[in-house]
């Protein structure tokens, strides 16, 4: 196994994110967030239940690797670090209540002079926790302490072609995924037995790209469960007439492509669904149709919200964001988010996934478009019908 890029490519987004660096006033950026620490050393690891952390300074070129001592070997498989900038602390550190991991980072950052400056960390990361910062805190008393949350997040923002095709290969996986689901799904089927299909699809990949876990777990929910985003599966049957609203993804080399599609297993939907599926659906639409580079966030919201408004469907929360590279419990970026107040401007390789996602008391309805930005327009990540599909 080796890294995912050339060396040539992690460098050079490691002189994007020390530029970012620099116009923080950041001498030392301590990353934590499992995917920005693979973005600039190709680190693969499911190890992120443990501390680690990938130390970037302004005087070193290459970033250093720290955690735990059995992952190291992880560390010298998937990075292209040399061997001086893999550190590994034992295992005494481990969930221990009187030796905390962080004393551990701290030590090397003295070793290394790199105290006396301004060291950002990501202060609301899922695995940055509040004893982390504390404990780093206490330990670097000389350093003053800074917000980097997203700094790096911001960096990935924009997607090299490398990147793109990534992306393009894990849409192949999600076409294969969204098809096994509307195959496995059918009146008298176990929930989780049509979730086994799917999770044998996501993995199992395509004839010519190994799958790879999605940052989210198949989200699919039924009857009554429609009502709500974010539920799994259970032991229960799929009836008859009922919808059936699935959030999947494909993921190559942690590289993702989120799909949603609502079924409805039955030939007549009840009147409320259809008309919120064509009016979602013709909401969409118009949003595709605003992207291209130089618009913004927001005016693509506006795009949507303008194709709608001659329905009674109100849509509250945002209708997208930026989506690429990443692990649990996420695949959005934590960047972009396609709402109201959001001006950021869109960039050509920027990737945006569209789910303008409606869940009323009575019905729900998913889908959405997870797309490319291009100079002028957009292009999908994978080739599936924008449509509300029915099973008999």
């Amino acid at each position: 196994m080796a890294s995912a890029f050339s060396t040539e490519e992690y460098l050079g987004r490691i002189r994007k994110t020390k530029q970012k660096m620099a116009e923080k006033g950041v001498d030392l950026l301590v990353i934590s967030q499992p995917a920005n620490m693979n973005y600039l050393t190709g680190y693969d690891g499911w190890s992120f239940y443990v501390h680690q952390c990938v130390l970037l300074h302004q005087e070193q070129e290459e970033p250093m690797w720290l955690g735990r001592g059995m992952d190291a070997n992880g560390a010298r498989i998937t990075t292209f670090l040399t061997e001086e900038n893999i550190r590994e602390y034992s295992d005494d550190y481990v969930q221990s209540t009187i030796k905390p991991p962080m004393h551990f980072v701290a030590d090397v950052i003295k070793e290394k002079g790199w105290d006396k400056g301004v060291i950002g960390v990501e202060m609301d990361q899922f695995y940055f926790t509040h004893r982390a910062y504390v404990e780093l805190e206490r330990s670097l008393s000389r350093a003053k302490f800074s917000d980097a949350n997203a700094l790096v997040n911001w960096v990935r923002v924009v997607k090299s072609e490398a990147e793109v095709e990534f992306c393009k290969r894990a849409g192949k996986i999600a076409e294969k995924v969204m098809d096994a689901a509307r195959k496995a799904i059918a009146v008298g089927v176990r929930e989780c037995d049509a979730a086994a299909a799917v999770a044998y699809a996501q993995y199992s990949g395509t004839d010519q790209y190994a799958g790879d876990y999605p940052a989210i777990v198949p989200l699919m929910m039924a009857g009554e469960a429609t009502k709500t985003p974010h539920l799994t599966w259970t032991e229960k049957v799929y009836q008859q007439d009922e919808a059936v609203l699935l959030e999947l993804g494909g993921a190559y080399r942690r590289y993702q492509a989120p799909i949603a599609r609502t079924i409805y297993l039955g030939k007549k939907p009840p009147k409320l669904l259809n008309e919120t599926a064509s009016v979602v659906l013709e909401g969409l639409h118009k949003a595709l149709d605003t992207i291209k580079t130089g618009v913004t966030a927001e005016d693509v919201e506006a795009a949507w919200r303008k194709g709608i408004a001659h329905s009674t469907v109100v849509k509250e929360s945002r209708i997208g964001y930026s989506f690429g590279l990443n692990y649990p419990p996420d695949w959005g970026e934590q960047t972009i988010s396609v709402r109201p107040g959001d001006k950021t401007v869109l960039e050509p390789n920027m990737m945006l996934h569209l789910i303008p996602g409606i869940w009323y008391d009575e019905v729900g309805f998913e889908v959405d478009a997870s797309v490319r930005v291009t100079s002028g327009g957009y292009e999908h990540v994978y080739n599936y019908p924008l449509e509300f599909f029915l099973e008999e």
